[in-house]
């Protein structure tokens, strides 16, 4: 199949059409196997796995792919990050609205662009936050 013998094809190898998928699932692990650059196999496994999700079910797609081949491809390292963000800023906004009610528009815009690690920081500062300018002075100092 020309799709698992060509490196830049081989993750939409998952969304071609066979009568097997599980021999096209064993092409594909056995393909990104023989890739010799740790960071390409990484991130090739990484990508397959994402385009497979739109096909096949996670618990499918585990069978053939490991989480440890992809745990250190950046790709898959951005989409852990964006994901722990979108939680910390999700609670960050739960806590503020709890603690003070509507917030302002240009603070909640101050608030969205702070990176995980300053979304927990400001989560535990709200402990210590007792006012609309005290957040601002925190927001201004981080």
């Amino acid at each position: 199949m020309m799709f698992v013998n060509n490196l830049a094809l081989l993750p939409l190898a998952p969304l071609t059409q066979t009568t097997s998928s599980q021999i096209l699932w064993e092409q594909v692990r056995e393909s990104i196997a023989r890739i010799s650059d740790k960071e390409t196999r990484q991130n090739t496994a990484a990508y397959t796995n994402i385009l497979a999700g739109l096909k096949f079910e996670k618990d499918f797609i585990r069978q053939f792919l490991s989480e440890d081949v992809m745990q250190d491809s950046v790709t898959y390292q951005d989409i852990l990050q964006k994901g722990e963000k979108k939680e910390a800023l999700a609670f960050c906004m739960s806590l503020l609205d709890e603690r003070f009610g509507e917030i302002d528009s240009s603070i909640m815009s101050r608030v969205k662009v702070l990176n995980k690690e300053k979304l927990e920081a400001l989560g535990r500062a709200l402990l210590r936050i007792s006012s609309i300018t005290d957040l601002n002075a925190w927001l201004d100092t981080h």
